[in-house]
């Protein structure tokens, strides 16, 4: 019963890390848009620039709309400005 035992874990074990390489290539595949992410429509919050101050802190400039937020991050998040930014192809 002992070599029955040993086939059966083996047997588990390759269905385990074949189930783990299946769902690994259907992710990479179709992207994490299968998942419910945005996929066709505009996103409004991307990340435009991030500046690392020290080991805890860092600045991060996020665009919501039409609108820039600089934001610190640390032990604690506070926004540092807000304010709108020129139309793309302006100057000034």
């Amino acid at each position: 019963m002992e070599q029955f035992d040993y086939l059966r874990f083996i047997a588990s074990l390759l269905l385990v890390l074949g189930l783990i390489l299946g769902l690994t290539w259907a992710f990479r595949r179709f992207g994490p848009h299968a998942l419910g992410g945005v996929s066709g429509a505009k996103r409004r919050l991307s990340v435009v620039e991030t500046l690392t101050l020290d080991a805890k802190h860092r600045l991060v400039l996020i665009r919501k709309d039409d609108r820039d937020h600089l934001l610190l991050l640390g032990g604690s998040a506070s926004v540092i400005e807000t304010s709108a930014i020129a139309k793309e192809g302006e100057t000034g």
